[in-house]
């Protein structure tokens, strides 16, 4: 038994070396405070599991096979823009691209290099002089096909809208970028033709752990040396953070992207005020119409749950380590939590079983909407098609059974 205790020790030991001289070795593009996220897996390999699989996670990712959406070599792969014009989704090896035929030749093609979202639709921008720029056709889970990017047009391709640094700020958790003089391409601030460019070097893909929870190096080294240390050191926990810090965490992302921008989203962390980032131009109220796409916060913070709770935040329905459950029933125990001494109308009993009505209160109180900022076409349809989101103001929809 001693000898058996001895090697448990003498194997802890290496594995605590092996963590530290890994954690030693990785230097995160943010800084020598952050850890990486594969740090956390040793303590919170759970959370870690679970959270590497949602959409936070992979709201960008590298296009590499396997984290592109969408059809390349069989079924419908091709844009027809007119019967002279069409965009073909091909794979070369380990590669995919939009290639563009023009009566009937190939004319040029454009690789996938970064993508952004993957669970109601995926875009996907590739590299041109230091710039990420948004293919002209993106796939579209919801009816599981392609369809023009939005806001771009259906009858002729274009590839020459940019994806700015500022789009990252809110699909990944790190993009560095200088501004370079477009001459030169040397560092020159005074200069009036002057470009901002991305550091590919730089892009920690995706909303990782240390996004929501900030650097997480001493936090890691801490408890590494301390195991039997269980109260968070070093890092932001989301149980110590008041209501409204919670909400600035998450609406930093979901209270859309119209106001007046004083600092970079990167620069944010958790327990900040939202204030000192970004600066509402709208306020919020009963009047003000927001898009049910990128608006989340500012929808349910008109709703009268919100407004009536003092601690109602997102977290109440969300778990942010996951995605969206689709079980309808679990968001409506929350709903009952509260509302159990609700009763609905006559007219209302008649129309949809009472069962129903307790198992599935978003449905009814939370309907999806179209949305009016995000568009797209079909493969030779000129007919705009929606993007469906489900509402976040929680209310009374003379629209759906009540």
């Amino acid at each position: 038994m001693k000898k058996f205790a001895s090697l448990l020790v003498s194997l802890f030991a290496v594995f605590i070396s092996s963590c530290n001289s890994k954690s030693e070795e990785y230097i995160d593009p943010r800084g020598t405070d952050y850890a990486g996220s594969e740090s956390c897996i040793q303590c919170h390999k759970t959370q870690y599991d679970m959270a590497i699989k949602s959409s936070h996670f992979k709201a960008t990712a590298p296009a590499v096979l396997g984290n592109v959406s969408g059809n390349f070599d069989s079924g419908d792969h091709t844009f027809i823009y007119d019967k002279n014009t069409k965009l073909v989704m091909e794979k070369d090896g380990d590669s995919l691209y939009q290639v563009l035929y023009q009566n009937g030749k190939e004319t040029s093609r454009y690789k996938f290099d970064i993508v952004f979202g993957i669970k109601h639709a995926q875009t996907s921008v590739y590299w041109k002089n230091n710039n990420t720029y948004e293919l002209p056709v993106s796939f579209y889970h919801s009816i599981n096909n392609w369809g023009t990017s939005p806001g771009f047009p259906a009858d002729k391709p274009y590839f020459d809208r940019m994806v700015v640094k500022d789009c990252y700020t809110c699909h990944s958790s790190n993009a560095s970028s200088r501004i370079v003089n477009q001459n030169s391409a040397e560092k020159n601030f005074m200069a009036m033709d002057v470009e901002d460019i991305i550091d590919k070097k730089t892009i920690v893909y995706g909303i990782d752990c240390e996004r929501c929870h900030g650097p997480a190096k001493q936090h890691t080294e801490f408890h590494l040396k301390n195991p039997n240390v269980k109260i968070a050191n070093s890092i932001t926990s989301f149980k110590t953070l008041n209501r409204q810090q919670k909400l600035d965490a998450c609406a930093l992302c979901h209270a859309g992207n119209d106001g007046m921008k004083l600092k970079s989203r990167f620069d944010f962390k958790p327990g900040n005020n939202l204030s000192d980032f970004y600066r509402e131009t709208r306020s919020i109220n009963d009047t003000a119409q927001f898009d049910v796409h990128g608006n989340q916060f500012r929808l349910m913070a008109q709703s009268k749950c919100f407004i009536s709770s003092e601690k109602m935040d997102c977290i109440t329905c969300h778990n942010p380590h996951d995605n969206a459950s689709k079980n309808m029933t679990s968001y409506s125990k929350i709903c009952m939590s509260c509302h159990q001494t609700m009763k609905h109308s006559d007219k209302t009993l008649k129309s949809m079983p009472r069962n129903l009505l307790t198992d599935n209160c978003v449905e009814c109180h939370m309907p999806k909407k179209a949305s009016n900022a995000i568009n797209f076409q079909l493969s030779n349809n000129k007919k705009l098609s929606n993007y469906i989101l489900r509402t976040h103001k929680i209310g009374i929809y003379a629209n759906t059974k009540k």
